[in-house]
């Protein structure tokens, strides 16, 4: 058991440290979200945002929750918390048959972006690590749109203005964080299930661990295509632009628990363990990121977390932190980003006990 007095210390901290965006962003969302950096016309909403709730968070030590605070059952926007999500879902359609991590995407899904010379060569583990280098427009936005981003824990400075075109590499040889990228990843796996990802993911993952109260996933408003017959939206793996997954802190904590343990839940091998092993090994030429994960192997991303932590991040304060170490997952929500390391050296030290 963590020490209870210093687990609360962490989460007074917490609370003390709301990030400083409205409650309600309102129509314009002003002061919301992470779209006002983009250059114009793409420095707007595409997709729905919803008032959010106070800090919150859960603790989970042992497999048993130790701490929540907060609203916990609140079914908040996740941003790119939802990424980690795709590569779950990847991991059920690897399970399926229906995807292999080397295989170029356009051999299996021709004709939705994958076709050019330069998009032919991306595969599955190139989108999943952030280094496919896919060049085009998804759903109105193009890949230029996030060339020279900055987040916080890259640790490589951008080399020219956000949305300011350079040259592309060769797909694997180049990292760059894209939500433009993984919202094609999106897209293809939509293809591949046939199906809306919302309903895949709360069948075969979130249901089954217990969750699902609350829980959506929505698209941007023109990010519909015709399967089968049927209009299905696309989903965005964040919500740069306005929607994606809501979900609340404690769903996050059952999937940060199922991922802990190796995708297994109830003797059911939910996401394959050794899929589940590959999302949180070092991408080679980014060995500070897994698959659709962040790493802290260095300690560099947050020096008093265990170097075994993992970590599932997105914009708006959020985090969930998996530390096999303290056999622990850790989720806090819309924490002021410059306080997240204090945070996270709060809860490590009340692990350490």
């Amino acid at each position: 058991m963590p020490d209870m007095a210093q687990l609360q210390d962490a989460i007074a901290y917490s609370t003390a440290h709301e990030i400083p965006w409205p409650r309600d962003p309102g129509p314009k969302a002003e002061g919301w979200g992470v779209h006002h950096d983009d250059p114009p016309p793409f420095n707007r909403l595409r997709g729905p945002a919803h008032p959010r709730g106070a800090v919150s968070g859960v603790v989970r030590v042992a497999g048993r929750e130790v701490a929540a605070w907060g609203e916990p059952d609140r079914a908040d926007q996740t941003f790119s918390v939802a990424k980690t999500y795709l590569a779950m879902l990847a991991g059920v359609a690897h399970h399926q048959g229906r995807l292999s991590p080397d295989e170029p995407v356009g051999k299996t899904l021709p004709g939705i972006g994958f076709d050019s010379a330069h998009n032919h060569a991306i595969t599955w583990r190139h989108l999943l690590t952030q280094t496919s280098e896919w060049q085009g427009e998804c759903f109105g936005l193009p890949d230029h749109v996030e060339h020279h981003r900055r987040v916080a824990h890259d640790p490589k400075p951008p080399a020219g203005r956000k949305g300011d075109r350079r040259e592309l590499q060769a797909p694997g040889t180049y990292w760059e964080y894209n939500d433009v990228r993984i919202n094609q990843l999106s897209l293809a796996l939509l293809h591949l299930f046939r199906r809306p990802l919302a309903e895949v993911f709360l069948d075969i993952i979130l249901s089954p661990i217990g969750g699902g109260e609350g829980f959506a996933w929505e698209g941007y408003d023109d990010a519909w295509v015709s399967l089968d017959g049927r209009r299905i939206q696309s989903v965005p793996g964040g919500t740069h632009w306005g929607g994606g997954v809501r979900i609340s802190a404690r769903d996050q904590a059952r999937i940060g628990q199922l991922l802990l343990v190796g995708g297994a839940h109830d003797g059911k091998q939910l996401i394959p363990r050794e899929w589940v092993a590959s999302m949180h090994a070092p991408c080679p030429i980014a060995p500070f990121y897994g698959w659709l994960t962040w790493l802290n192997r260095d300690g560099r991303l947050f020096p008093d977390a265990s170097r075994a932590s993992w970590f599932m991040v997105g914009a708006g304060g959020h985090l969930t932190w998996i530390d096999p170490d303290h056999d622990a997952v850790i989720v806090a929500r819309w924490l002021d980003g410059a306080h997240t390391a204090g945070f996270v050296a709060r809860v490590s030290q009340a692990l350490e006990r």
